[in-house]
């Protein structure tokens, strides 16, 4: 999306001294939105993590980190896929009675491009199969404990501020110790 896109859809309300602007968003984008938006909830719930971490705790052990893939990575691919797409629609459909996933999945290969953070990557990994391998190999790294631990360089140390010191100041604001 243009930057001249994005300002042809926002309005600006004056409210005296303030400008507040506030974006024109169709049907479509409001829906897609409030899909996201359970999507985040759901995928945080107990449930839900419990659900794919036994998936990738059953699998991690047959992913190595090549370039050559395995016939196999293609039949996990497509159980997980299935797995996590029937978990997803089961609660999406409770929460949004006019839910349809084929209808999501549409809007969200449409969307890919202009789609950024955790809960797009996640989503990726039903259509992108790097995305999915990189994600078992990421979760066998944790698992191996071959993760770069980045808290050796880090040193807390804690400084005893003279009475009337400021801290630190917000906006101007200064918030003191005392």
């Amino acid at each position: 999306m243009e930057a001249s896109d994005v300002i042809s859809e926002l309005q600006c309300v004056d409210f005296g001294e303030e400008e507040i602007f506030t974006s024109c968003s169709n049907e479509v984008d409001t829906k897609f939105d409030l899909t996201i938006g359970h999507i985040e909830d759901i995928i945080m719930e107990d449930k839900f993590q419990t659900l794919q971490n036994n998936f990738l705790e059953k699998f991690y052990s047959e992913f190595d980190d090549t370039e050559e893939n395995k016939f196999i990575y293609t039949d996990i691919h497509k159980d997980y896929i299935n797995l996590i797409e029937k978990c997803l629609e089961e609660e999406l459909s409770g929460r949004m009675p006019d839910f349809s996933m084929q209808e999501f999945t549409r809007q969200l290969a449409e969307r890919k491009d202009d789609l950024e953070g955790e809960i797009f990557e996640m989503l990726l990994t039903f259509s992108d199969f790097v995305a999915f391998k990189d994600m078992f190999l990421d979760y066998k790294a944790a698992k191996e404990g071959k993760t770069i631990d980045l808290s050796d360089g880090l040193t807390v140390t804690s400084v005893d501020m003279p009475s009337g010191c400021d801290l630190f100041s917000l906006n101007g604001q200064s918030i003191s110790k005392d």
